[in-house]
């Protein structure tokens, strides 16, 4: 199977069910999610799959996508996929743990914990702080940023997400929220829509749920990736295991920088990427950076036939 850099989704991607045909499919994909549940206490599988909406929790969803992408991971390597081969990891926010792992830089129980606990203290945070986030439809990041400030008068709001040209999002108190309704079209901002989510990520909303995952990394074990992992904090590539572990902290009240992210890619002469799903939200965004990229999806069992040609 061809090598090629790896893109991995974050939360947003998840559906009910997802990961179940992969695991019913491929021993190796049903063993990553009892592993999985193992490492964790309790059925993640069966709050993913058979549990209705459960799979949107933040608790939940998290430590599901990255356990999905990683069972995906494994059936590729066993069609031939050399991970060592990629030229870079990236993952959206969350996906940056999938990254990691991908990358070699830590385990498959250390990552599904540290998930489920990034998950469960981005929830609390959420449910102590009533906040959210806005996609600013059309925007420009300077258009975004001058929201934003307008915005905090009322509250904490940020700039959380430069995903692609047009798709920004803010983040941050609701009563800032409010008012960044009230101003987006006064700057030039088409349309502000609110997302379903559960709290303002991004943003200093979170920042108990980034002090406690920062205790987190300091007592799990990364190491030095085997390929450079791409930074949604800083869209720069790195491979030391300190900067790797205060990157993820950052990350959490940190705008993701996935459109720069993405241009250094494609400046370093990549072109040919690869997303394992959940979903394929990542290949749509590259669209929008650079039209020519060809991003190969890893979404269903179906996807194999042709990754394989």
């Amino acid at each position: 199977m061809k090598s090629a850099a790896l893109l991995l989704p974050g939360q947003g991607a998840q559906f009910e069910g997802m990961g179940r045909d992969w695991a019913e499919a491929f021993p190796v994909a049903a063993e990553t999610w009892k592993a999985a549940d193992t490492a964790l206490g309790f059925s993640l599988s069966e709050a993913c799959w058979s549990q209705g909406d459960a799979v949107n929790r933040t608790d939940i969803a998290q430590p599901g996508i990255f356990t999905t992408g990683v069972a995906i991971l494994r059936v590729l390597q066993e069609k031939g996929l050399d991970l060592a081969q990629a030229p870079f990891t990236a993952g959206l926010s969350l996906g940056e743990y999938t990254a990691l792992w991908a990358a070699g830089a830590v385990s498959f129980e250390d990552g599904v914990r540290l998930v489920r606990l990034r998950g469960e203290a981005m929830q609390d945070a959420a449910e102590s702080i009533p906040s959210g986030m806005i996609s600013l439809m059309g925007a420009s990041e300077e258009q975004a940023q001058a929201v934003a400030q307008d915005a905090s008068s009322a509250g904490v709001c940020q700039v959380a997400n430069l995903n692609a040209p047009g798709q920004v999002v803010v983040s941050g108190e609701n009563a800032a929220l409010d008012r960044v309704e009230e101003v987006a079209k006064e700057h030039g901002v088409r349309r502000a829509r609110r997302l379903v989510v559960a709290g303002g990520f991004h943003s200093e909303c979170m920042r108990p749920a980034a002090d406690r995952l920062r205790r987190a990394l300091d007592e799990t074990p990364l190491q030095a990736p085997a390929v450079p992992v791409v930074s949604n904090v800083t869209a720069q590539p790195s491979r030391d295991p300190k900067v790797l572990a205060d990157q993820l902290a950052t990350q959490v009240c940190a705008p993701v920088l996935w459109e720069r992210s993405m241009r250094w890619a494609w400046q370093q002469g990549v072109r040919e990427f690869l997303e394992p799903g959940p979903g394929a939200i990542l290949a749509g965004l590259f669209k929008k950076i650079e039209p020519d990229a060809v991003v190969r999806k890893a979404e269903k069992p179906a996807d194999l036939e042709a990754l394989l040609a």
